[in-house]
Order: structure tokens, then C-alpha cells, then sequence
């Protein structure tokens, strides 16, 4: 057996989100006290009674989503009873929880990263305002000669941002180019076009005035080499170095995630098994969708 790691990104968030497990380990309490102390509030008591609004808030969902993985990661490591991983990978923000859970990234480091990475990306919303959808029951190449096509109409242009299972991608980017790429998604015979209640176009060029700023925080974070390897999401490729690692943080904010071929790439490697941890089992969902002979379980 062969068992791989992965980490969600936003949109897992629910109040109550890692209180049972903290009322009963204490190592689980111990990473939101220590959450609590590095970002200076009670981020615990917001994870675990809300208000909803304000978990929800980017700013907060991430060092959020961040925490309650980390935790999940520790209290799995420490009961021994799930094989260590021999591949891990996150999804969009997850990516950094993966590189603190393998060793790459200290905690408070990658709380810190966590929550500047959301004021940012909440900054550049304000600034420019985008727009996200999701197509369903279109394949990636019809969709992204959709977005191409929408992008020579209307600028900012709009791209495929997440590959997140065969016949489940979102796009993102500018208001206008979005909307007229999801009626051409629907002309090409997409079966639901649903756009997403956002006004940040995560993994998009408009992420690209923050990309810098986020980049020079990464650059004066310690890093160290991955223990495990981490499939990155800019490249479906494992890295390890701390010099592939600060550039794919920087690049991933504006590139997209190449969810399907990274699972692949970790079955291809022999991976049999997929335990995902954080809030829900959102990835266990993706992951069954793209390929059907694996194994897996959702932690938290």
C-alpha cells in the first residue's frame, strides 16, 4: 500500500470546524492555541463558533483551513495508525499546508503566510474585481478555446484556473470575459455553467499585482527541503528543494491548478491510497472522479 496526503483549499470552511477533535487531543488544541498566538487573535474561537460571515471572510478562511489541517496532519502522525505518505499535495491554499506537513514550512511560518496570502488576495479583489464559474460536463481543451476566445473580447481575460476533476474546471478573471466564456461553454455543450459567489479571480492574471508582494514575503520565510515530496500544483511534478518551493508559491497564484494530472502523476507513482486532511472530503471526491481504482479516506 502506497498512500499519499492531500490538503484542501478554501471553500472546505464550517464553524465548528476541528472543536470535537480539540475537546478530546490535545495536540489538536495545542495547534490552534499556537495559531491563536502567532496571528495575535482568537482564530480558534472563530473556527469553532463563527460567525459564519467572518470564518468565511479570505482573510480569515485561509490561516483558517491552514490550522485545522495542520492539526488534523499532527493528530494522524502522532496515533501511528495511517502509513506515512509517500507523496503530499494541497489544492490551490492547501499547497501550503502540504509544505508544512512535510517539513518544508514551519507552522507559525505557514499561518503567517496563510493569512497575508488572503489579505492579499482580498486587496487585489477590491482593487480589480473578477469573477470565478464553475463548468460542469465540458472537457479542459473545449474550455480553455472558450476562454481564449472570451479573452480576444474583453479584457481582463478570463482562464481555466482550476482542473479539478474530468468535466468539473473553473474559470477566472475579468467579470465580462467570464460571462461571455461560460455562454460559449454552454454553446459548446457545457451541461451547468455556475458562477461562484467571489469577487477575487483566484489563479488568474488579475492575481498578478499581488503575485510580487506575496513573493518578497515568501522570499524572507525560512524554508527548508521538503522531507516528502510535494506535487505542486503549477506543474503536477514533486519538488523538494526550497528554491522550486519559493517559486512555486509565488507562481501559483496566477497559474493554474493542475489538480487532475497531479492525482494521476501520484497514481502513476503507485499510489493506492489518499487521505485527505482538513475540514469535509471535497478531494476524496475529486480524487474518486479521476481515477476510479484508489482508496479514500477523509480526516476532519
Amino acid at each position: 500500500m502506497t498512500t499519499a496526503y492531500v490538503f484542501p483549499g478554501q471553500g472546505s470552511q464550517f464553524v465548528g470546524m476541528g472543536l470535537e477533535q480539540a475537546q478530546h487531543r490535545p495536540i489538536v488544541k495545542g495547534i490552534f492555541a499556537r495559531a491563536d498566538a502567532v496571528l495575535g487573535f482568537p482564530l480558534s474561537h472563530l473556527c469553532w463558533h463563527g460567525p459564519e460571515a467572518e470564518l468565511s471572510d479570505t482573510i480569515n478562511t485561509q490561516p483558517a483551513i491552514l490550522t485545522h489541517s495542520i492539526a488534523m496532519h499532527e493528530m494522524v502522525r502522532l496515533s501511528g495508525e495511517i502509513e506515512a505518505p509517500a507523496f503530499i499535495a494541497g489544492h490551490s491554499l492547501g499547497e501550503l499546508s502540504a509544505l508544512c506537513a512535510a517539513g518544508a514550512l514551519a507552522f507559525e511560518d505557514g499561518v503567517k503566510l496563510a493569512r497575508e496570502r488572503g489579505r492579499l488576495m482580498k486587496e487585489a479583489g477590491e482593487r480589480a474585481p473578477g469573477s470565478m464559474a464553475a463548468v460542469i460536463g465540458l472537457d479542459a481543451d473545449a474550455l480553455r478555446a472558450a476562454c481564449h476566445e472570451a479573452s480576444r473580447q474583453h479584457a481582463p481575460g478570463v482562464v481555466v484556473a482550476n482542473d479539478n476533476a474530468p468535466g468539473q474546471i473553473v474559470i477566472s478573471g475579468g467579470k465580462m470575459a467570464v460571462e461571455a466564456a461560460s455562454a460559449l461553454a454552454k454553446a459548446k455543450g457545457a451541461k451547468r455553467v455556475i458562477p461562484l459567489n467571489v469577487s477575487v479571480a483566484s489563479h488568474s492574471p488579475l492575481m498578478a499585482e499581488i503575485a510580487d508582494e506575496f513573493a518578497r514575503l515568501v522570499e524572507t520565510t525560512p524554508i527548508a527541503p521538503a522531507a516528502v515530496p510535494v506535487v505542486a500544483n503549477t506543474s503536477a511534478q514533486p519538488i523538494t528543494h526550497p528554491d522550486d518551493i519559493r517559486a512555486e508559491l509565488a507562481a501559483q497564484l496566477t497559474a493554474p491548478v493542475r489538480w487532475v494530472e497531479s492525482v494521476r502523476f501520484m497514481r502513476d507513482q503507485g499510489v493506492t491510497h489518499f487521505v485527505e486532511l482538513g475540514p469535509k472530503d471535497v478531494l476524496c471526491g475529486l480524487i474518486r472522479r479521476i481515477v476510479t481504482d484508489v482508496e479514500t479516506r477523509a480526516i476532519g
